[in-house]
């Protein structure tokens, strides 16, 4: 099994940030908007060397939306920026009328998603804005894994054509996915091959997957790993290929079970390659506050959990 570490921490919003930035020096037609949240999206070094760039909305998330729709018409990029609760639920008609129905090139990029918004609670946790954005007809869904596959991935969407929701977070996680690499939109990363249970993880989720996957191999369970980034289009054929080999799965994400990626492989498995599936997620309900770690280990979102699931589900083989 092949062996991750890591030597730092850093928030996946400032790979966001440092990604926008960089943006900012290559791509003319970027411009950002954000809803008076600048510092926690990081977009201070974009905002500092492109001020003609950058149009401050104040907390008016639907204007935003709609003025992002309007700036494609003129041939820009238009990066919007806010936490994710208030990047999906409080403007989903705006999305959905002003962006998806005519396949506007607005990159609708979220922070703060998940439980690991922490002590803010509930009311600016968001665990189902996954769903609401994959159910859009033409919209792309991306939640990377750490800081700098979050930084490649926002250089990425600037040159894809279309709509796209890029989900972030708050917490300092593990960086452990190379600096210089190239994202591949839609495409599966193999993180560890293994023969007696696959783990499919995205976001947050996904180094807890790697840590699940040392303490199976300790039990002599043989898991493989695979990092969904992209929700959407789903790579379908790395999962339907995964699973075929070990005969089980266990999806694991931050997000409600309901319309999550779970959702998605169970789907692609019902229709290609039927197995015992269990879901790490919330189950139907909201969040509350606390740090990160207490959240994750009350609503069963860390590497116990998975190992947990792994062993229920490989005996439903």
């Amino acid at each position: 099994m092949k062996k991750y570490t890591y030597t730092e921490k850093q928030d996946t919003r400032s790979g966001f940030g440092a990604g926008l930035a960089e943006l900012g020096k290559t791509n003319e037609k970027v411009v950002a908007l954000c809803a008076d949240l600048t510092p926690s999206l990081k977009m201070a070094d974009f905002i500092e060397a492109n001020p003609e760039r950058f149009f401050q909305t104040g907390i008016a998330e639907a204007n935003m939306m709609g003025m992002a729709a309007g700036l494609t018409i003129g041939g820009y990029i238009p990066f919007t920026g806010t936490f994710a609760n208030f990047s999906t639920g409080r403007v989903y008609d705006q999305i959905r009328q002003s962006i998806a129905y005519s396949g506007k090139n607005v990159k609708i990029c979220a922070s703060h998603a998940g439980l690991t918004l922490g002590e803010d609670g509930a009311t600016h946790q968001i665990l189902e804005d996954i769903g609401l954005m994959k159910m859009l007809p033409g919209m792309t869904v991306i939640n990377p894994c750490d800081y700098n596959q979050t930084k490649a991935a926002t250089i990425a969407i600037a040159e894809y054509e279309g709509p796209v929701y890029l989900r972030f977070g708050r917490p300092k996680v593990p960086i452990f996915t190379p600096v210089d690499q190239k994202f591949e939109i839609g495409k599966a990363i193999m993180l560890n091959e293994g023969t007696d249970v696959t783990i499919i993880a995205t976001g947050h989720l996904v180094w807890e997957a790697i840590k699940a996957g040392e303490a199976l191999e300790e039990k002599g369970i043989s898991a493989e790993i695979i990092n969904i980034h992209t929700i959407k289009p789903l790579d379908e054929e790395a999962i339907i290929k995964s699973v075929k080999k070990t005969g089980c799965v266990v999806s694991a994400e931050e997000h409600n079970f309901l319309g999550g990626l779970g959702e998605s492989v169970a789907r692609t498995l019902a229709e290609h390659q039927p197995a015992p599936q269990e879901f790490i997620a919330t189950k139907d309900t909201f969040g509350e506050s606390g740090t990160p770690e207490q959240l994750m280990e009350k609503y069963g979102l860390n590497a116990e959990a998975i190992v947990a699931a792994s062993e229920k589900v490989i005996k439903r083989k």
